[in-house]
């Protein structure tokens, strides 16, 4: 799985969103500000995640945006997905590619594992979690 800057960056802005939040709109320049990330990105970011409906805009002096649900309701893997703007595979089966190897490829069960632990694991892990800034465990036991 490779994860971009797309999805660091979605992942970081709705964290700070959450801890900035308090029930009131943050602007996108606030959240620019604080995570050092230049506005512009994040106007195209917050867009595909309004359309996937991460966050709402509220218009209008004080307005920015909030978050659509409570931040333990929202995780690390739905973001970087909305981010990123398709699914992030490793294994070639759920990719749709094809190398001619895939009948008989002795990796391609250990790719599929692999996949499907790393979305356990980013799905296991709320905004909330980074928010109320919970270690997350290195070896955080992911149940296959």
């Amino acid at each position: 799985m490779k994860i971009t800057t797309r999805g660091r960056y979605a992942v970081m802005a709705l964290v700070s969103l959450a801890a900035s939040s308090r029930g009131n709109p943050v602007s996108l320049k606030d959240i620019a500000r604080q995570e050092e990330i230049p506005e512009p990105y994040l106007q195209q970011l917050f867009s595909r995640l309004r359309k996937r409906n991460l966050v709402k805009s509220i218009r209008g002096p004080g307005g920015g945006f909030l978050l659509t649900r409570h931040p333990s309701q929202i995780t690390i893997g739905e973001i970087i997905r909305t981010a990123e703007g398709r699914d992030v595979y490793v294994g070639c089966r759920r990719s749709g590619r094809t190398c001619g190897r895939i009948e008989r490829c002795k990796t391609q069960g250990m790719w599929d594992a692999l996949e499907s632990r790393m979305e356990e694991f980013l799905d296991s892990i709320s905004i909330e979690d980074l928010f109320r800034e919970a270690p997350v465990e290195e070896t955080r036991e992911v149940r296959a």
